[in-house]
């Protein structure tokens, strides 16, 4: 089982914060794979970046208000590149982790069956606000949900499924604006999807200090009490994985011992590993489901 950590960068086609990324990738690069979605290939810089680039088929036309051929064009390529991925976290170049690589691992053993999207009754009125042409579509579907998140394997066929059979519809939604925070939860919903989604957010974002009608809070001053608090807070929230936006100029020392302060409870989920490994040898890949429910249930009494 691996997770498709799905980037979708454009302007600068940089990742503010790639030596972290590499090193934090590096520790799980047996259940990771690594894609980006990008906009001009000759921006691209970064070696590693463009090791992981989609091909050039896959890549779709996009603006600050219609990114969602992205999204799709990753969990497309995702799927055929490697059977294996059973997790689509969909991130953006500001984004960073926050938790150790190890607390990932588990929290992807636990919960990799289910999608994690924060999602809603729509709070705008359609018919003032064209967001998604929701105006358009019956009041049944009016849902929206938060743009970064992680959908399982299942629920990202049934995105494509939707591409590929409602396609008028997918682009009625995504001929409106900032498509990309209604689309999820509306296709899910019309699969009977949601109930087995986890409605939470796994991308802390600090919409209290907003630098623009559209946009959240920037992290650039690593010593701020306000931003110490905020990280700290959110570090708690169970399902929380990654953080955004964090800028260039945010401390990386200050990223790094956040996310590796965990490494003296890191040990249990090594022994969790090992034990998982002893009973795969002794029950057998037949059983590989039997082995995950046990190593389920010794992490959360852990």
């Amino acid at each position: 089982m691996k997770v498709a950590l799905c980037f979708i960068i454009s302007y600068d086609h940089i990742l503010h914060k790639e030596e972290i990324w590499k090193k934090w990738i590096h520790e799980n690069n047996n259940i990771i794979n690594v894609y980006f979605h990008y906009t001009d290939e000759n921006k691209i810089k970064s070696k590693w970046i463009k090791e992981h680039i989609i091909p050039k088929k896959y890549i779709s036309t996009t603006d600050y208000f219609h990114v969602v051929s992205s999204y799709f064009s990753l969990m497309k390529y995702a799927s055929i590149h490697d059977k294996q991925n059973k997790w689509f976290s969909f991130l953006t170049e500001s984004c960073c982790p926050i938790i150790s690589p190890f607390e990932f691992k588990q929290k992807f053993y636990l919960y990799y069956n289910f999608s994690l999207l924060k999602y809603n009754r729509i709070h705008w009125n359609p018919y003032y606000i064209n967001r998604a042409n929701l105006k358009f579509i019956d009041k049944e579907y009016h849902y929206c949900n938060n743009p970064w998140f992680t959908l399982c394997k299942k629920d990202v066929e049934y995105c494509l499924h939707y591409f590929k059979n409602n396609y008028k519809t997918y682009k009625l939604i995504c001929n409106g604006n900032v498509s990309n925070e209604s689309i999820f939860a509306i296709i899910l919903y019309s699969n009977n999807r949601l109930h087995n989604t986890i409605n939470q957010e796994t991308v802390a974002t600090d919409w209290s200090r907003m630098e623009s009608p559209t946009s959240p809070y920037t992290f650039r001053d690593a010593s701020l009490q306000e931003n110490i608090n905020f990280i700290e807070e959110q570090k708690r929230e169970k399902y929380i994985m990654f953080i955004r936006k964090i800028s260039m100029e945010f401390s990386d020392e200050v990223l790094i011992k956040y996310i590796w302060r965990e490494k003296k409870n890191d040990n249990y989920c090594i022994y969790y590993i090992l034990f998982g490994f002893l009973l795969f040898l002794f029950i057998g890949y037949h059983k590989i489901d039997l082995i995950l429910y046990i190593y389920k249930l010794l992490i959360k009494n852990k």
